[in-house]
């Protein structure tokens, strides 16, 4: 692992892309793992026991720490003093339950082992972690002092608990969780075999939630891969999880296979009195495109959603959400890097619902009668003041939100194009961060995405006209002792220094 001060090395050259660019070029400067080393603004991590998978990252601004989660293992590092021993706690597995995991046949790949899934702050002094225990999952509490200087990290004794819809029981599965106010929100499988997959509601003082079961009009085999929370008006009661994944889609046997999604929660949502009890009344999703138009006419879709990184902006209400999408498929490979409005998110949640009636026919825009309040929208809140829980919903709302969760429009990145493309490359992107630079003419955004074969490149975005953009990679370094021509399969990552975000690449 290393931890890179990238913003310090000499801003070089290395090519070139733009919005209309479909090749890219080799890169003219690019820093070998030898070099990196010499170059002295990095460090290389190597702990002495034996772990691998450093996929669970989460950076404590408070303590100034990085929290890492790997298999049996969970590491806090200090930001501060990367000098600094770190604190290791060991959490395998029980003997007796990694035995039963091997004779259920579940022994290929050491997947009988406690590969950390969940760390996230509960509160000032306490972390919340989960793990897949060894195809059972279970949570637990970390307790690590009120400040740095306290230098502690240990398990809370007796805080074990299940970990059923919160952390999932199969390690090659991504998750996505965040506590809110005490309360964790989770996108899991459910279930020991994997076909149950959810949005859940847990722990604190909410009533638990979930996604309807066995719905492939909710979630159709979903892979999560992030958040964000908004408050969205002067009313708490509107405040909102919006929730990024991917899905096989419905929409139609000509569409693509899968599909980039952003769906959106109430947190104040109860579920119904009669029906939903216990399931979302607010869940909505939309698709996210990520598509080019070439010279020919020809649309170009880049529908694998692979990561995200949120930025904020003046406006608190309204975020920009930068996502790393690649293909599907073998005959084209290419990935992309488009920007998404949230005002442009909420625009399609307020539109027209999908639509479509019996088997094989295509969606449609809903035209009949929309119940009050509309479907998706939040109990107390600007819109819904005279009813203050989602109970009180009518049974006209609870059916519909049931049968039509999909809006008819997509959601579009800005300016209808991608931010930056990769094309006829030998590499994907998987990772992102995002940081903005000023200078003398104003401010510059710049990239630091990671790629499937163990590099990070650093781009800067310039603009080349009104709607237009050009990515010019600054840095391209190398973070493996042994260059890796496919994702390796211990992911790995990287603290930058310019953003204090790190990132794993898969």
């Amino acid at each position: 692992m290393l931890v890179s001060a990238l913003p310090s090395l000499l801003l070089l050259l290395l090519l070139s892309f733009t919005v209309r660019t479909w090749t890219s070029r080799p890169a003219r400067v690019y820093l070998s793992y030898k070099e990196l080393m010499e170059s002295r603004t990095a460090r290389f991590f190597s702990f002495g026991f034996n772990t691998s998978d450093y996929r669970i990252l989460f950076l404590d601004q408070d303590q100034d720490r990085m929290y890492v989660g790997s298999r049996d293992y969970l590491v806090s590092m200090d930001l501060g003093n990367i000098n600094r021993e770190p604190l290791i706690i060991h959490w395998p597995a029980a003997p007796s339950r990694q035995k039963e995991c091997l004779m259920a046949g579940r022994g290929r790949a050491d997947e009988c082992a406690n590969y950390l899934r969940v760390i996230q702050p509960l509160n000032r002094t306490h972390l919340y972690a989960c793990g897949t225990g060894a195809y059972q999952p279970q949570c637990t509490l970390i307790y690590r002092g009120w400040r740095s200087e306290d230098y502690v990290f240990r398990i809370i004794s007796g805080s074990h608990e299940s970990g059923k819809g919160r952390c999932p029981y199969d390690p090659k599965q991504e998750n996505m969780a965040t506590i809110i106010d005490g309360v964790l929100y989770a996108g899991v499988q459910v279930d020991y075999m994997g076909t149950d997959s959810a949005v859940f509601r847990t722990m604190g003082h909410k009533l638990p939630i979930r996604t309807e079961q066995y719905d492939s009009r909710w979630l159709n085999d979903p892979v999560f891969v992030g958040s964000l929370v908004v408050s969205e008006s002067s009313f708490k009661e509107d405040d909102k999880l919006y929730i990024l994944f991917r899905e096989r889609s419905l929409e139609g046997e000509s569409g693509p296979a899968m599909v980039s999604r952003i769906a959106r929660i109430c947190l104040n949502d109860e579920g119904g009195m009669r029906s939903l009890v216990g399931k979302w009344t607010s869940f909505l999703k939309a698709r996210l495109v990520c598509s080019v138009i070439g010279p020919d006419g020809v649309e170009t879709s880049f529908d694998q959603l692979r990561d995200i990184f949120i930025q904020q902006t003046q406006d608190k209400q309204n975020p920009l959400i930068y996502g790393v999408f690649t293909t599907l498929g073998s005959v084209f490979r290419g990935s992309a890097v488009c920007v998404f409005s949230l005002a442009d998110v909420r625009a399609v949640f307020n539109g027209p619902f999908a639509h479509k009636e019996g088997h094989g026919y295509q969606m449609t825009a809903y035209t009949g009668k929309t119940p009050y309040p509309r479907p998706g929208a939040c109990a107390g809140g600007f819109s819904v003041t005279g009813i203050h829980s989602s109970k009180l919903f009518g049974e006209d709302v609870l059916r519909f939100v049931r049968t039509h969760p999909l809006m008819y429009t997509s959601v579009y990145p800005l300016n209808r194009r991608p931010l930056l493309l990769l094309s006829d490359a030998s590499y994907t992107y998987t990772s992102i961060a995002v940081d903005t630079v000023p200078a003398a003419d104003g401010e510059y955004t710049v990239l630091f995405l990671g790629t499937d074969r163990g590099t990070v490149q650093k781009v800067m975005i310039l603009p080349k006209g009104p709607e237009e953009t050009e990515g010019i990679t600054l840095e391209e370094v190398e973070v493996f002792k042994v260059s890796a021509p496919h994702p390796p399969t211990s992911p790995y990552f990287l603290l930058l220094n310019v953003t204090g975000v790190g990132f794993h690449l898969n």
